[in-house]
């Protein structure tokens, strides 16, 4: 009886050991609580600071600016967590705007959420202000607080239970370290930008090996901590002014190949995602330079099931036809190569606006280049269209553009016989077999053909991959595009384009582009407000890419440039309030670049590095027949 009991007292003291040790936190979980709970701190006595100030006037000195400056460094020690547990609640904490009107991928069918910011950058920003409110101050701050608290709760820590989730966090930690750490994109005081990322890289490094000793079957591989004590080493021999960091050193040699090796170990491991962040990413690519790094757009549309190499052949030619053929217009004279001309990189170099459907007017908006157009979330400038049917669809039957209808272009398709088949032919393949053809069948052949387009790759590609050297003014060009031009802080690699890590939304600007290159006024163009009406909106488009910008001019959505030398004058002036307009909701800095000439030079040498090398299909020869005779005059290209 007395063995049976100590045996039973044996087995709850085994239990309740076991039970202990299952509950007790790892390494990796105390530096992050401790962590926070010293960034709470160091909040909270900002507020106390500001609280105690009596008058306007105190606020002049640099007790408050010295103390948010705490702050900053206390959240770069948690920023690597922070930032991809829960994105929304970190603009709370240090968003780089007042208000950002945002739709991400996952939610682009909704109407965009309205995200207000707070925290230290726009802190120190409304230091800065003439007429300082201290009410309005602490609510910058205490807003941040109540954020920071958030991410002690035990469903945000959950995350660090789980070691797919800390292999997540590195990648947008390495895809922000190439795109937005180096640049001022979230820090107000440029001087301090390379002192903060070191110090960030820094703790990342205690986090790593918190890490490596709290998961150690999943742990980093060496050759990845001993490339990143080199990265470290090589921020800390570089020069703290970011306008003189050697940007192009530091992404090709350091964060692109980090990326790899984190990319490496994400496969290895068999680690997926199952947060939003990491939606559109892609676990096989090896370099943040991939083409096929994130999705946006489905080129196939109607025909995304196809695999086989010869059906997809054929939807291709389907589509090139069907881009060169004026059926698709009301009057057939009109054909999407009207204003997208293959030569021009699917623009149209010979004018400012294209001609409207009655061939008298121009429209209102430059032709955007359709390459690289699938890696756009929303399409148009405004930001309209969801995807590239809704846009196509939008300019085939719009009266101004293309003139059509979806029902005539249907029976105008099928009314040749060489179409008829071939769509036929191919929605036998499909997985539901369809027995009719569609107008989204139409669309979905166009989509495929120009997508296509969208998988070139450029010098500066080949170069960040090792595989070509670029020229001293090219590699001075990227550096003054991520430091003194300002470029990247809204042109994010690798699109280039207003599309920042991770990937899932586009960004829109107010940069005040004149009506014309005399900046008599500014364009009348509403931009986003037409889609989304609020303050922030108006004037506002969508962030377009740099890539192939040597060969879309005129530049603008409104072609109101004909030289990358206009367009960065207008940069270097501060846009359109520098030139003197009134937009008080431009969100471009309205300072001088003071760029010089040899600069803007250089700068030029590298935007020509991102030009592509595309190779273009030659027109067809001619067009399908028609059975209806009067259908058959039309020429290849259209009329106009």
């Amino acid at each position: 009886m007395i063995k049976k009991i100590v045996l039973l007292f044996l087995l709850i003291s085994l239990i309740g050991l076991f039970s202990f040790r299952k509950k007790a936190e790892t390494s990796y979980e105390i530096l992050y609580n401790t962590n926070i709970s010293h960034l709470v701190e160091e909040q909270e006595k900002l507020v106390q600071l500001i609280k105690s100030k009596n008058s306007i006037d105190s606020f002049s000195s640099e007790d408050i600016n010295d103390e948010i400056k705490q702050c900053r460094k206390r959240m770069k020690t948690v920023d690597f967590w922070i930032r991809y547990f829960d994105p929304v609640n970190y603009k709370m904490i240090n968003g780089p705007l007042p208000v950002e009107w945002e739709t991400e991928v996952f939610e682009k069918f909704e109407k965009p959420y309205r995200r207000d910011g707070a925290g230290f950058t726009l802190a120190q920003l409304y230091l800065e202000e003439e007429n300082i409110n201290k009410d309005s101050l602490e609510l910058l701050i205490q807003k941040s607080l109540t954020a920071t608290k958030m991410y002690q709760f035990a469903e945000i820590k959950d995350n660090l239970k789980n070691p797919e989730t800390f292999y997540f966090c590195n990648r947008l930690f390495l895809l922000n370290l190439a795109t937005i750490y180096t640049t001022g994109f979230e820090c107000p005081e440029t001087e301090n930008v390379i002192t903060e990322m070191h110090d960030m890289l820094s703790q990342v490094k205690t986090i790593y090996e918190a890490y490596n000793e709290s998961f150690p079957k999943t742990s980093i591989s060496e050759s990845y901590l001993e490339l990143y004590k080199k990265t470290i080493k090589f921020v800390e021999n570089q020069h703290k002014d970011y306008t003189k960091f050697n940007h192009f050193v530091f992404v090709r040699d350091y964060i692109n190949p980090l990326f790899a090796l984190n990319q490496q170990q994400i496969v290895q491991y068999g680690f997926y995602s199952k947060n939003n962040l990491d939606f559109t990413l892609s676990n096989d690519v090896k370099s943040i330079f991939d083409k096929n790094l994130f999705f946006a757009q489905n080129i196939k549309g109607e025909f995304s099931f196809v695999k086989d190499s010869g059906t997809l052949r054929q939807i291709d030619s389907l589509g090139k036809l069907l881009f060169y053929d004026p059926i698709l217009s009301g009057n057939n004279e009109r054909s999407c190569v009207s204003c997208h001309k293959s030569e021009n990189f699917f623009t149209d170099n010979s004018v400012t606006t294209a001609l409207q459907y009655n061939g008298k007017n121009l429209l209102e908006r430059n032709a955007p280049s359709l390459v690289n157009a699938p890696y756009n979330h929303l399409m148009m400038l405004d930001g309209k269209f969801l995807d590239l049917k809704q846009q196509g669809e939008a300019v085939i039957t719009n009266p101004i553009e293309m003139g059509s209808t979806k029902k005539e272009v249907l029976e105008k398709v099928l009314s040749c016989p060489d179409y008829k088949k071939n769509f036929k032919n191919i929605l036998k393949k499909l997985p539901d077999h369809p027995k009719e053809v569609k107008f989204d069948h139409i669309i979905s052949a166009l989509t495929t053909y120009f997508g296509k387009y969208s998988q070139y790759y450029s010098k500066f590609d080949r170069a960040m991959k090792k595989n070509e050297i670029l020229s001293e003014d090219e590699i001075s060009g990227y550096n003054l595009y991520m430091g003194k031009a300002q470029c990247a802080t809204c042109h994010f690699a690798p699109t280039f384009s207003g599309i920042k890590p991770p990937y899932i939304g586009n960004e829109f600007e107010v940069i005040g582009v004149p009506a014309d290159k005399n900046y008599r006024s500014l364009s009348n163009d509403k931009g986003r407000y037409y889609a989304h009406p609020a303050k922030e909106t108006l004037h506002a488009f969508r962030t377009t890419t740099l890539r192939n910008v040597e060969k879309t001019k005129p530049y603008m959505h409104n072609g109101a440039f004909d030289t990358l030398e206009e367009v960065i004058d207008f940069y270097n002036a501060g846009g359109g309030v520098g030139k003197k307009l009134n937009i008080p909701n431009q969100t471009l800095s309205s300072d001088s670049l003071k760029l010089s000439k040899k600069e803007t030079n250089q700068l030029i040498s590298f935007l020509k590095s991102l030009t592509e090398e595309v190779i273009f299909d030659k027109p067809p020869k001619s067009l399908p027949k028609s059975k209806r005779k009067e259908f058959n005059a039309r020429k290849v290209g259209g009329s106009y």
